[in-house]
């Protein structure tokens, strides 16, 4: 099983919030997704680490600010050279004062997007369900 952790990363901009999504691309299978920034955890990292290690290689931005008591696990497969794999990520909710991204060579885009937007744009179900529960956790 591999093990990644990531984040999903806000802003505010006149009291209005907005998701940061990046545009991935599979090299193997030319496939496209928008999803968060996430990846696998090295040895000896924190979850925490890894997610804030993986938002500075994948987005440039530094020091977001973690929402406390917000983490969320979503579990699948995916095929890797004809291999199935099983996937956990561990996600993480933190806020950002930096709008602009320097994306890494791993994706072909991003987007600051407000919820309704960025609910529609995530590929994923898992993803959606992910931004639904960090949105409901902004608003309570």
């Amino acid at each position: 099983m591999e093990i990644s952790a990531g984040m999903v990363l806000f802003r505010k901009d006149n009291k209005k919030i907005f998701y940061l999504l990046l545009h991935y691309e599979n090299r193997e299978t030319g496939k496209k997704h928008w999803d968060f920034p996430k990846g696998h955890i090295k040895k000896r990292e924190t979850l925490e680490k890894t997610a804030l290690m993986e938002l500075k290689e994948e987005t440039g931005i530094k020091g977001p600010r973690f929402v406390k008591g917000f983490k969320e696990t979503i579990n699948y497969f995916f095929k890797k050279g004809g291999k199935l794999i099983s996937k956990k990520v561990i996600f993480f909710l933190a806020e950002s004062d930096q709008e602009h991204v320097k994306l890494s060579f791993e994706h072909i885009g991003y987007k600051w997007l407000p919820y309704e937007e960025a609910v529609e744009q995530v590929t994923f179900k898992n993803a959606k369900q992910v931004l639904e529960k960090a949105n409901k956790a902004l608003l309570e």
